[in-house]
């Protein structure tokens, strides 16, 4: 048992169910939102500390990098010795950091770095929590004033292949006592794991959801994502118009522009069948590059030209703005060079 994986309510119970009063509960739930090594408890005496060594979180700040934009980069390790990458970024509405779910992935798109080692385990709730607890301190934050605002689920891993932490974090990272971060600030990108979409449609969260599309037809799309051998386009979007239904949130569309491959005019054409009458925003994305991957970037000026064709055609659409390349944290870039096991 990790306490990070528990609210402040189970961790109360847990210890009281070792005979030692409530507060201390409260005590090391403040600790552990904190980011506090359990030896910097100084309200714990020896002896309590001892008690609570086994199960208090025991993840670390393993390596920070800190790119020109500000953007820094953070390696997180955990007990096991497993590694994962988180990034944070400041934008002029806030904070964001971008929190890894797995270590590892297992989906096998072929723009991302993330993949390439294939799926070594989930992480737990506590264990995505973590990451921000960490950076959040390290930052000059504290669970009284949190330096973070925002938060993207979008880091290593595909956060719907392991739902039910996922769901959990959501839980524990929203709730007043917690972090209290407002689930409208907290977004969630999937590949397209179409059952476990509306299976997250029906659990109501009202975070923003994002789907990886980055094609616009079936042949295509198998050809960057394996999942599309699954699920096809229209059924991606059929649960996106079931999200919409049952939260009232619009949904947002990721499309990493490859040059050559899903840039051209007719992409871009197709692209606003697919999406016309939906309420939807599209995230174009700049490929960032990937050393093992002969995929290329779309030229800035094709970029431009195919978010005006998407606008003209009545879709809300933005070129995002990239942050971290010259780091390695930029989107489709986080691997995890550093895990053992």
């Amino acid at each position: 048992m990790n306490f990070a994986d528990l609210s402040q309510k189970e961790l109360c119970e847990q210890v009281e169910a070792m005979l030692l009063p409530k507060f201390r509960g409260k005590q090391l739930f403040d600790a552990i939102l904190n980011g506090q090594e359990l030896d910097e408890i100084s309200v714990f005496s020896q002896k309590l500390k001892q008690i609570f060594e086994k199960n208090y979180p025991k993840y670390k700040i393993f390596k920070k990098f800190e790119a020109k934009d500000g953007t820094k980069k953070y390696l997180i390790q955990f007990e096991d010795g497993a590694v994962v990458e988180c990034v944070f970024m400041k934008y002029k509405y806030g904070n964001t950091i971008c929190l890894s779910t797995q270590v590892g992935c297992r989906m096998g798109c072929k723009f991302c770095a993330s993949t390439l080692q294939g799926l070594k385990r989930n992480l737990s709730a506590g264990e995505i929590l973590g990451q921000l607890y960490l950076v959040n301190r390290d930052n000059g934050g504290s669970k009284k004033a949190r330096v973070v605002t925002n938060i993207v689920l979008m880091g290593s891993g595909e956060p719907l292949d392991n739902f039910d932490n996922v769901c959990k974090f959501i839980e524990l990272v929203s709730a007043q006592e917690g972090m209290n971060i407002s689930r409208r600030n907290i977004s969630l990108s999937t590949c397209g794991l179409v059952d476990k979409m509306k299976q997250f449609a029906e659990k109501q969260f009202d975070v923003s959801l994002t789907i990886s599309l980055h094609a616009t037809t079936d042949e295509e799309r198998k050809k960057l994502m394996p999942i599309a051998n699954k699920w096809s386009i229209a059924e991606i979007l059929e649960a996106c118009d079931f999200y919409f239904q049952k939260t009232g949130r619009r949904f947002y569309i990721e499309y990493t522009l490859v040059k050559g491959v899903n840039d051209g005019e007719e992409d871009a054409l197709r692209l606003i069948k697919l999406l016309k009458g939906r309420t939807c925003h599209v995230n174009l994305i700049m490929l960032n590059p990937v050393k093992e991957r002969n995929l290329k970037s779309t030229e800035r000026q094709d970029a431009e030209k195919f978010c005006k064709m998407l606008s003209d055609g009545g879709i809300s659409a933005t070129i995002r703005r990239s942050l971290g390349q010259e780091i390695g944290g930029a989107c489709g870039q986080l691997r995890n060079k550093f895990v053992s096991g």
